[in-house]
């Protein structure tokens, strides 16, 4: 009997053992992008997005940022596309038409900016890697503005049409927020050996 209870016992303490162990384990990759997105402002909206990444991202802060301005390039042009259908087929009318053309041209201003963040996030180094931080958020920074400007077009929006452009495109701006969150999240956490 006393053997058997003995048995019980340390059966149960190499499962507790086992137990946190695995809690304790650095990540899993869902903790990987949860860490990730704790610096920004649309938690769900990043984590969601971004969870494919995990696995190749893991802790570099460079791959996060990366991968947060390619996920932001994407839902921008998707939305443009989007503004583009809208005003080749001529469904947005009136005091919208003004607006909807400055929106456009807001958000491929806003492209060009992303790819530019884009491009130097791929060449980050040591020496310059200051001066790329700065140029990047700048960047980012821009494209927000771009977004905001559009925005200022279709404030308080009356119609189905101008309501679901403004959704867009602020749905747009927050995965702009996001990405910018990650950028400074590596301009504080530095550039790490990762980055390739």
């Amino acid at each position: 009997m006393l053997m058997a209870n003995t048995n019980v016992y340390l059966t149960l303490l190499l499962l507790l053992s086992v137990l946190k162990w695995v809690q304790s384990t650095p990540h899993s990759s869902t903790n990987y992008v949860q860490d990730a997105c704790s610096v920004t402002r649309y938690r769900a909206l990043c984590i969601n997005t971004l969870a494919p990444f995990s696995s190749t991202a893991k802790t570099s802060p460079s791959k996060w940022a990366r991968a947060g301005v390619s996920i932001t390039i994407g839902e921008t042009k998707k939305v443009t596309q989007y503004l583009m259908k809208v005003k080749n087929y001529r469904t947005m009318k009136g005091s919208y038409k003004i607006p909807l053309s400055d929106c456009i041209e807001c958000l491929q201003d806003a492209i060009d900016q992303l790819h530019g963040s884009l491009g130097v996030l791929r060449k980050l180094n040591a020496r310059n890697f200051y001066a790329q931080m700065g140029d990047i958020t700048t960047w980012l920074s821009a494209v927000l503005t771009d977004h905001e400007t559009c925005l200022d077009g279709f404030e308080n929006p009356r119609g189905k049409q101008a309501k679901m452009v403004r959704n867009r495109v602020l749905r747009s701006s927050y995965f702009t927020s996001n990405a910018l969150a990650l950028v400074n999240k590596l301009a504080t956490s530095g550039l790490d050996n990762t980055v390739a």
